[in-house]
């Protein structure tokens, strides 16, 4: 969180601080020139300032929750780019203009207070602004980019916070701070921020499909640095260095670095240079010659005294004229009789808290709209009936655009639906298992095309809708479905692999059964490993293998009598007594037991109902469990081979996706390299943990590499996800 907390800490410190030097340095020129009843205008133009900032901060984050993935990614990266663009033009202003800023803000002031009230409140308004809509952009971005927003909120708070409390000592003249060199180290401390929130952006729009390079990695450390230490959640907090970064990534951080940081430490000399010739240097007295710390502690606390400890001197009155220059004494003239004026008819003044709830509540109310425009979702959905005689009733051609359908079963049976490109058959939105007589959404994201509902009932023919005709460009998401047929040669090849894995379980199997049997239990242990990780890189199978699963590697959680219940056998049995020294002879039975289970399950899994749908689920499904019970030593009886089993995990998932590939890769081309890159580097550390024909337990790997292991882990599962949802068999009669 504080990783989180610091780039936004130091933006709202420095922001805050501009802002808050620009409002002492408004309301101190006031103050000297007697005007303090002008003070509310000021404060008015601050607070539509800061409701126009907060405003623009919520059409950021609600109109990016409105659109799809892809264009959340590529809107984020955009506006990454922006945010960079505007602190890099600000530490360079504020390094330019520090000096004359008091000067600059008095003298916008004066002419104000000629011209009226709404031009002080324009001011104001200004000068607070464009500081109020740098902090929501760099915030909006810091806080997508940790995903999170409780760090960078509370980072920003403190931040401004404290920007006020210095603004207030400035101006109490209890403070005195070198503003020049403040802003010079922030403004060089940004950069460095900046650089990073470039190369998160540039990641985001390879990620949107904006530019390319998505998979050209120039460096990837994910398999040797732990992404949840402490040192790596800093580094990425702060500077956006990820352990994984693209060539483009890498490009833009150091280019934009080594360029920024350059014209910026040289432009810093140059403003040196300038003053020592100038002999503001060594020849001024201490403080005077400290740029904008002592231009503005001084300008604005002179301004502070003379309004508030020291009362204004009043002008001075003009000198008497000479005795002979005054003009002799007459009378004065009479004056004629004239009517009575009239007393001016009272004026109807405006309430005082008028304006300022105007300004506040205005960018509101226009952000409101802004986001309810924006949001494509439309208030109330397009009802559409549903039955197994008609299907799509009431459906017309949607705007493109995320849509709301509300579906109605009218009919007698549950069915299935399906909102589809009737040319290719491709799925937009489905419901699954739609009872009678109930109505539910389905969301999908509409765009240039053709659309039919399809409803499969139970028990049932499929129905199809007459197609309606979206315009506009193309660029809806859809799946291409998945028919039995189609998952036909994957599940083939698999059920060869696994043919293969049971004919080797057996000779294994049989074989650590005759080393029991023998009493050569140092051997035992070896080959229980060997055949153990065979059966374990049977993964997708295990729903096939039905009561043989329970039998030959089934848990003891849950039984009465646990580890010595007598309903506690195959691998995990044998593991608990080679490890916990019991004799050859109390192992025999189960060692026996487990090759004749063995050879059972191979000689019945020819004959057993494999679901092809099960091949898209186990993809997931394994590691899950794996992450579950072996990376936590759920199942670990005393033999330490967690990792070991993890391993053939890992193998049974990679055999698995190679024979879905073929389907995969016309359906999500990016997915598979991204998988394949997240295999290599959840390998890699799996290969750490093995020594020779050892492998370090899972409670002996110190914290750092534990989490490593989940995270890689974690981070394959999260990009094996959407398997099952694209290979889903969807019915279609």
């Amino acid at each position: 969180m504080w990783g989180d907390a610091f780039p936004s800490f130091l933006i709202g410190l420095r922001e805050g601080l501009e802002a808050g030097l620009i409002v002492s340095v408004l309301v101190a020129t006031l103050v000297r020139a007697g005007a303090r009843s002008r003070l509310p205008q000021v404060w008015t133009g601050v607070l539509a300032a800061i409701a126009l900032s907060l405003s623009f901060g919520a059409v950021l984050t609600f109109t990016a929750a409105s659109l799809s993935a892809t264009a959340q990614e590529a809107f984020g990266g955009t506006l990454s780019i922006v945010a960079v663009a505007f602190v890099t033009a600000m530490v360079f202003w504020m390094r330019r203009s520090a000096r004359g800023l008091a000067g600059e803000i008095k003298e916008k002031v004066t002419e104000a207070l000629a011209m009226g009230a709404g031009v002080l409140v324009l001011t104001s308004f200004l000068a607070v602004g464009r500081e109020g809509l740098e902090t929501a952009l760099f915030l909006w971005t810091t806080a997508r980019a940790a995903n999170e927003s409780a760090g960078p909120l509370t980072g920003a708070g403190i931040g401004l916070v404290l920007a006020a409390a210095l603004c207030w000592g400035l101006y109490r003249r209890v403070l005195r701070i070198n503003l020049t060199r403040f802003f010079t180290a922030t403004g060089m401390v940004l950069i460095v921020i900046a650089a990073g929130v470039l190369g998160y952006g540039l990641r985001d729009l390879q990620e949107g499909t904006v530019l390319p390079g998505g998979t050209a990695y120039a460096v990837d450390l994910s398999g040797s640095v732990d992404a949840g230490a402490w040192y790596s959640t800093l580094l990425q907090g702060v500077l956006n260095l990820t352990p994984a970064m693209t060539w483009l990534q890498v490009a833009g951080y150091v280019g934009y670095l080594a360029v920024v940081m350059t014209l910026f430490v040289r432009g810093v000399r140059g403003v040196r240079g300038v003053r020592e010739q100038s002999g503001a240097g060594a020849g001024a007295p201490a403080g005077a010659g400290t740029g904008a710390g002592a231009g503005a502690g001084q300008r604005m606390g002179d301004g502070a005294v003379a309004g508030g400890k020291r009362a204004a001197a009043p002008p001075a009155a003009p000198p008497a004229a000479p005795p002979s220059a005054r003009p002799p004494a007459t009378e004065p003239p009479p004056t004629p009789a004239t009517a009575p004026t009239p007393a001016p008819a009272p004026t109807r003044r405006r309430p005082a808290w008028l304006i300022p709830v105007a300004v506040v509540a205005g960018p509101a109310l226009l952000a409101g709209l802004v986001v309810a425009l924006a949001d494509p979702k439309p208030a109330a959905g397009e009802t559409v009936a549903v039955s197994e005689t008609a299907c799509g009733q009431g459906f017309t051609a949607p705007e493109p655009g995320r849509q709301d359908f509300l579906m109605h079963n009218t009919g007698n049976q549950t069915s299935e639906v399906y909102l589809i490109d009737p040319s290719s058959n491709a799925v937009y939105g489905e419901i699954e298992g739609l009872a009678p007589g109930t109505t539910r959404d389905l969301v999908a994201t509409v765009a240039g095309g053709t659309y039919a509902w399809r409803c499969v009932p139970a028990g049932g023919k499929a129905v199809t809708s007459k197609a309606v005709r979206v315009g506009g460009a193309a660029g809806a998401h859809a799946v291409v479905p998945v028919s039995e047929r189609d998952l036909a040669a994957p599940l083939k090849a698999y059920r060869a692999y696994v043919d293969r894995g049971l004919a080797t379980l057996v000779t294994q199997t049989g074989k650590l059964s005759d080393d029991i049997r023998a009493g050569h239990l140092d051997t035992a242990r070896a080959d229980w490993l060997t055949a153990h990780r065979t059966y374990a890189s049977l993964g997708a199978a295990y729903g096939t293998f039905e009561d043989f699963d329970q039998k030959i590697d089934g848990r003891p959680n849950g039984l009465p009598g646990g580890v010595h219940d007598r309903d506690f056998t195959g691998f995990l049995r044998i593991e608990y007594g080679l490890w916990h020294g019991e004799p050859a002879a109390g192992l025999k039975g189960v060692a026996q037991q487990l090759a004749e289970d063995s050879a059972g399950l191979r000689k019945a899994f020819p004959h057993q109902d494999f679901d092809s749908s099960d091949l898209p689920l186990r993809a997931h499904e394994i590691l899950e469990n794996t992450l579950q019970f072996e990376l936590t030593g759920d199942t670990d009886q005393g033999s330490g081979t967690g990792l070991a089993t993890a391993d053939a995990n890992l193998a049974g998932t990679r055999e698995l996706l190679s024979v879905l590939k073929p389907l995969l890769i016309t359906r999500a081309p990016r997915l598979l390299p991204t998988v394949d890159a997240d295999i290599a580097r959840l390998q890699k550390l799996l290969d750490s943990a093995h020594h020779g024909t050892g492998w370090t337990p899972v409670d002996r790997l110190d914290r750092a590499a534990k989490a490593r292991l989940d995270g890689a882990t974690g981070q394959l599962l999260e990009d094996l996800s959407p398997v099952p949802d694209l290979l889903e068999v969807r019915k279609s009669a």
